[in-house]
């Protein structure tokens, strides 16, 4: 640009330009002076383009020259870094040169080489009661002594440490015996620490897959203890001496083997117990022992998830079961109820299922809650037919056994705190007697069976005669016909065939003339007219008088009639008492069968305080080494 403006210009101009340019390419350095040297020769030739070329070639150099700069701190960076600890590259150099990492580090061969172990829990990712299977997260804390290792930090410019990849030095094929999917050893091969003493650390992560025998007879107030077996997969015990790092001296049991400190909690269990325990096994087939550190992990279950989804609903499912008794049987819905109850469980059953692990070993106790709350239903689906058979039944089908009445009417109910209402007949009602129809009309009682006997002393309709004394039967004068109706009313009066039509009529009055009775009481009451004085029977049509049977046959047969309805009441009080024995009974059932199936769990009696919510006071505090060789 400003070369441009130079060649375009006039003299004065250029001058002007030219400085400015000058000013921009000073701060270049050597090069950029040069080239403004040469820009300065160029500015008196004519033309523009000899300036613009100049320019061009100035910027190419300049980047050229920053590039180069770059290179050249970067190169000396390296340089710097590398020449920065040239001790502890000899160090290495002179470790590694010769170092073979296939043999045993060890003097002789007869000499047994210790490797201590130890675990720290990161986090317990998963326990699959299915299929049996705990994931954990770990770091696999291994040590041990190299003899071919040791160095004098003096001669090293006091390097005491070093970092070197674990592939390139030897290491103890620790792998965990009891892997269930996966890769059995550890498959992150990080860096190892060697100290000057000659002590080698190797601490990589893992996840492993152990396979753990899940007890489930108590679940979901289950708890689980599973198992991490590690050993050396190629030595023997003469060999490679196993060992844990916080191992005390003449015992093989660590009450706290694994490390929690960097451990995340999980949402699902609580850990109880860590203990890691040394055993040395010996096999018929060879003489020296083998060696593994068992690490025990003991879990218990947090029940709030599974109380609050399945064990409260349950429960409730459970209890619905005594409102069936509570249900009226007139209603007719009590067997749909018990069914609706039985078919929502059912339901329930199929989904919790699927987080009940499946064993044949023991029965889950879940699964025996869920299984006798549907025994509990399905009991009480019988037990409310048979209600309903006892409710409905009545005096022409059954019979009412003297033990039935005396048990379930005059025994239980006041067991059951159950009172039976007396029901009283409204006075304004009618009723029957043995004189007939009965009226009641202001505390005044008069029948209205129209035909009265002859006899004086059976006048119930007199004013005064209510109730009627009792009359000794008089032997009939002849056998009854079909016009009687009724035996009961010949059987009491005697009348014969002359005198059928005797006596006092309500209709027609006393042969002997009057009424039957007078008074303004009584004509209200009586429901036809008082007949004339003296009115003779012999006149009276047949029709009348067998009209007059029939209401009192009418009569009888609504007596009867209430008689087989007071029966059927009884039956449905027997059915009444045995809903409330039936609701008493199933209440203390679904009480005791739900405590005593759920309180069976020994984990809601265990007050233990799990470790991982103080693990920073179980955590080890000092560095934990293996112990030097002798």
């Amino acid at each position: 640009m400003y070369g441009m403006n130079i060649a375009e210009g006039g003299h004065g101009r250029d001058a002007k330009e030219f400085r400015v340019g000058r000013r921009f390419f000073d701060g270049a350095g050597a090069r950029g002076e040069g080239a403004a040297r040469r820009a300065s020769q160029c500015r008196a030739a004519p033309g523009r383009a000899p300036l613009t070329r100049a320019l061009r070639n100035h910027g190419r150099a300049h980047e050229l020259m920053g590039s180069l700069l770059w290179l050249l701190a970067a190169w000396w960076l390296v340089r710097a870094a590398a020449a920065g600890n040239p001790d502890a590259k000899r160090l290495y150099d002179d470790l590694l040169s010769n170092y073979n990492k296939l043999v045993r580090p060890v003097v002789n061969t007869t000499d047994v080489l210790r490797v201590c172990i130890k675990l720290k829990l990161s986090q317990l990712i998963d326990v699959n009661l299915k299929n049996q299977i705990m994931t954990t997260n770990l770091w696999v804390e291994q040590s041990w002594y190299d003899y071919k290792l040791r160095w004098d930090p003096r001669e090293y410019g006091g390097v005491h440490m070093l970092h070197v990849p674990s592939d390139h030095i030897w290491r103890p094929d620790i792998v965990l015996y009891n892997n269930a999917d996966g890769n059995f050893e550890v498959t992150l091969a990080t860096k190892a620490t060697i100290y000057h003493q000659g002590l080698v650390e190797w601490k990589p992560p893992a996840i492993y897959k152990s396979s753990c025998e899940i007890d489930v007879e108590y679940f979901p107030f289950d708890e689980q203890t599973c198992v991490l077996k590690f050993g050396s997969w190629t030595y023997d015990g003469f060999k490679v001496d196993l060992r844990h790092m916080d191992e005390q001296a003449g015992s093989n049991v660590v009450s706290v083997g694994v490390d929690l400190s960097e451990f995340y909690m999980s949402v699902e269990w609580d850990i109880l117990e860590v203990p890691a325990v040394r055993n040395e096994k010996f096999y018929t087939c060879c003489d020296e022992p083998y060696l593994d550190i068992t690490f025990n992990i003991t879990m218990r279950r947090k029940t709030l998830f599974y109380t609050v989804n399945i064990i409260i609903p349950c429960m409730g499912i459970s209890f619905l079961t005594v409102l069936t008794f509570y249900l009226p049987s007139d209603s007719g819905e009590k067997v749909t109820l018990s069914i609706s109850i039985l078919i929502s469980l059912h339901v329930f059953f199929l989904l919790v299922v699927e987080i009940i692990p499946p064993t044949s070993l023991v029965v889950p106790l879940l699964g025996k809650y869920l299984i006798f709350a549907m025994i509990l239903v399905s009991i009480s689906i019988c037990v409310t037919v048979v209600v309903l058979n006892v409710h409905f039944r009545s005096p022409q089908t059954h019979r009412m056994a003297p033990w039935v009445k005396r048990v379930f009417i005059h025994i239980l109910p006041r067991l059951l705190f159950m009172k039976r209402p007396q029901y009283k007949f409204d006075t304004n009602r009618s009723r029957y007697t043995a004189c007939g129809v009965v009226v009641r009309c202001g505390g005044a009682a008069r029948p209205l069976y129209p035909y009265r006997l002859a006899a004086a002393d059976d006048d119930c309709c007199a004013p005064g005669a209510w109730p009627p004394p009792v009359v000794p039967p008089r032997p009939l004068t002849r056998t009854p016909s079909k016009e009687d109706l009724t035996h009961t009313t010949y059987v009491n009066s005697g009348m014969g065939d002359s005198s059928r039509f005797g006596g006092s009529c309500v209709v027609h009055g006393s042969s002997e003339g009057g009424a039957l009775g007078t008074g303004s009481e009584e004509e209200a009451l009586s429901p036809v007219p008082d007949p004339p004085p003296g009115f003779s029977h012999s006149t009276c049509p047949p029709e009348m008088h067998k009209t007059c049977f029939c209401v009192r046959f009418i009569a009888e047969h609504t007596k009867m009639l209430e008689d087989s309805t007071k029966v059927k009441e009884d039956w449905k009080y027997v059915a009444m008492v045995l809903d409330r024995l039936f609701l008493w009974i199933f209440t203390l059932a679904v009480l005791v069968g739900t405590a005593g199936i759920i309180l069976q769990a020994p984990t809601l009696y265990d007050d233990r305080v799990p470790i991982d919510k103080h693990f920073n006071q179980i955590a080890t505090s000092t560095l934990v080494r293996c112990p030097p060789p002798n």
